[in-house]
C-alpha cells in the first residue's frame, strides 16, 4: 500500500514542478505533464536554455537536471534518473529512450578549462556533446565525460568513467589494479 500513497505523491509533485517549469519557461520547455518527479529533486533551466522530456521520466531522490544557458538537453520516453545523479549541460546532451541511470551517476558536457589563463577560477570551460542511445543502463557510481557517445543496448559497469565511443551492443567494464602495499616503519 505504502508504493501506493508514494506514487501519488510523487506523480503530484511531478505535475506541480512540471507545471512550474513549463510557466516560466514556455517557449524553451517541452515535457509531459504526468511524470514521477521527487519532492528532493532539482529541474534548472536558465534564461535561453533548451530541455526536452519525453514521457514517464522518472526523477528520483536526489536527481539534479541542470541546464545551463543556450544549452539544450533532451531526454528521451521512460528514463530512469537513479537518486542523487546529476545530469549537467552547458553544450548538448541527447537521452535516448528506456534508458536507466543507476544511483550516483553523474553525466557532464563540458570541463573546467584549467589551461585558461586563470585557470579554474577563470570560469572557462572545454564542450563536447554527449550523446547516450536507446536502451543504455548505466551502473552506480559512474561517470559520463563531455564528448562521449554510448549506443544503443549499451551497458556501462558500475564505477566506471566513461569517455570517447561505446559501440551499439557492448558492454564497458573499466578495470582497475588494486595494490596493497605494507606500511614501512
Amino acid at each position: 500500500m505504502n508504493k501506493y500513497v508514494r506514487a501519488v505523491g510523487v506523480v503530484g509533485v511531478g505535475s506541480i514542478k512540471m507545471i512550474w517549469t513549463k510557466l516560466f519557461h514556455f517557449r524553451t520547455f517541452r515535457g509531459p505533464m504526468l511524470c514521477m518527479v521527487s519532492p528532493f529533486s532539482e529541474i534548472l533551466l536558465e534564461t535561453s536554455g533548451k530541455l526536452h522530456i519525453g514521457k514517464m521520466l522518472k526523477l528520483r531522490d536526489g536527481g539534479k537536471i541542470r541546464v545551463r544557458k543556450e544549452a539544450y538537453l533532451s531526454i528521451g520516453d521512460n528514463v530512469n534518473v537513479g537518486s542523487n545523479s546529476m545530469i549537467v549541460c552547458h553544450n548538448s546532451i541527447k537521452i535516448g529512450s528506456n534508458v536507466q541511470l543507476a544511483a550516483n551517476v553523474q553525466i557532464y558536457d563540458h570541463d573546467h578549462d584549467f589551461r585558461d589563463d586563470g585557470g579554474i577560477n577563470a570560469g572557462k570551460y572545454k564542450y563536447a556533446p554527449v550523446v547516450i542511445g536507446d536502451n543504455v543502463w548505466i551502473g552506480c557510481n559512474s561517470v559520463i565525460l563531455r564528448g562521449t557517445n554510448i549506443g544503443n543496448n549499451a551497458v556501462i559497469a558500475a564505477g566506471s568513467v566513461v569517455k570517447g565511443v561505446i559501440p551499439d551492443n557492448s558492454i564497458f567494464v573499466q578495470k582497475r589494479v588494486s595494490e596493497i602495499k605494507k606500511i614501512q616503519k
